[in-house]
């Protein structure tokens, strides 16, 4: 069976070099191997052959056959990896904490140990009649996560 790590070191130094970055590398029963690949501008369909045929290229099919998929991951895909984070900044998010509490705002910041949504919402403060605009920043380290991922709009 074709191992992760040999996929990962093949690939590794192409990603870099193009300034691309893999985003998960799954090898599941059957030799059925799964490239996610993107970068802060998008990911062509062009670069994703590329990567297709370096991987093919490298295995010997009449070996150990494969099957093959390369490709950038979808909006509303959970994020893999801190590189989606920083592409994201100021784009909506949702947040589903582990409690599964679901948050939707800005990605307003991202740290190596956390990151911040902005959330405005329409509030009716103590004593007024009328709902006034409230902006709210939520903090959230990695591990208090299950999920975040891009969404179209708020």
């Amino acid at each position: 069976m074709i191992a992760k790590q040999q996929i990962m070191d093949l690939i590794a130094e192409k990603l870099e070099d193009d300034g691309f970055y893999a985003v998960d590398v799954a090898v599941k029963p059957g030799n059925r191997i799964e490239i996610l690949i993107d970068s802060d501008h998008g990911v062509p369909i062009e670069y994703c052959v590329e990567i297709s045929r370096l991987v093919e290229h490298s295995f010997d099919r009449e070996e150990e056959d494969f099957e093959l998929e390369v490709s950038s991951p979808g909006i509303g895909q959970p994020f893999k990896v801190l590189q989606q984070y920083h592409k994201c900044l100021n784009r909506p998010v949702e947040v589903m904490d582990n409690d599964g509490k679901v948050q939707k705002g800005i990605l307003e910041e991202v740290t190596d140990s956390g990151f911040v949504v902005k959330e405005e919402k329409m509030v009716k403060p103590e004593g007024k009649k009328k709902k006034e605009l409230q902006v709210f920043r939520h903090q959230f380290s990695f591990d208090e996560v299950k999920r975040v991922k891009e969404i179209l709009s708020l």
